[in-house]
């Protein structure tokens, strides 16, 4: 799962990458957290922008806000899930980050928390759903889901799952579809390259939503320790929420 991510990255660095215009008040954010407004790039008439969305997916359909936000969509049960399917088939996003907290048990039970991002330190591009929801009063909502599948060789040993990555030439296949939504783009649901990714531990204090600095994602020493086996469904930071 993916439950926090750091997006740091200047405005200009991520129009470059994603080949947007907007200019959206955006500053750095080494703790972001689920129910926070989001940046998400998406294709719309007027051509690719960037937008705000509450990261917590609220179907069309609910009647209220789920008090427990669907912030992780999984990429095996996507098509099938009433919650997410029409969204994966006409509302697809990107989500900018550079880079994510996994939690790793370890061999006292304790859970570590480490910051993964991509080996050259580029931003990387999350795949992402969205929706729009109307309240009872008339107020709207557009609220976003990221993506994950099972995790890859070089992150097995921290986490079962992460976010699907869209590589930049991707980026058209995975935000355009077709008028008759017959474009299946379940094939790039898949875990990210074993050498695109690498992992630091991280201190503590990320697990407080409060906490939002540069020091969240700078490397710390650990005691030598083996890791537990990695096979709890959730991570701890969810219990925050």
């Amino acid at each position: 799962m993916c439950g926090r991510y750091v997006l740091t990255s200047p405005i200009q660095a991520l129009n470059d990458l994603f080949g947007t215009h907007g200019l959206p008040n955006l500053g750095p954010n080494y703790n972001v957290a689920p129910t926070q407004a989001i940046p998400i790039i998406r294709e719309e008439q007027s051509g690719r922008q960037i937008r705000f969305a509450r990261w917590g997916l609220i179907p069309s359909w609910a009647k209220e806000i789920n008090p427990r936000p669907l912030i992780n969509a999984r990429a095996e049960t996507i098509t099938e899930k009433a919650s997410f399917k029409n969204s994966f088939k006409r509302r697809r996003c990107l989500i900018p980050a550079d880079g994510f907290y996994e939690w790793q048990t370890r061999g006292d039970g304790s859970k570590q928390p480490f910051l993964i991002h991509a080996a050259n330190n580029d931003p990387i591009a999350m795949a992402g759903i969205w929706d729009n929801w109307m309240g009872t009063d008339g107020g709207e909502v557009e609220s976003v889901a990221i993506i994950t599948t099972s995790a890859n060789k070089t992150l097995k040993s921290l986490h079962h799952r992460m976010p699907v990555i869209i590589n930049p030439g991707e980026f058209e296949t995975w935000l355009s579809h077709s008028p008759d939504d017959r474009d299946d783009k379940s094939d790039m649901l898949k875990p990210a390259p074993d050498d695109l990714l690498t992992a630091h531990p991280v201190s503590m204090r990320v697990n407080r939503i409060a906490n939002d600095d540069p020091d969240l994602i700078k490397p710390i020493e650990l005691e030598s320790e083996e890791p537990a086996k990695n096979d709890a469904p959730h991570s701890p930071q969810m219990d925050l929420f």
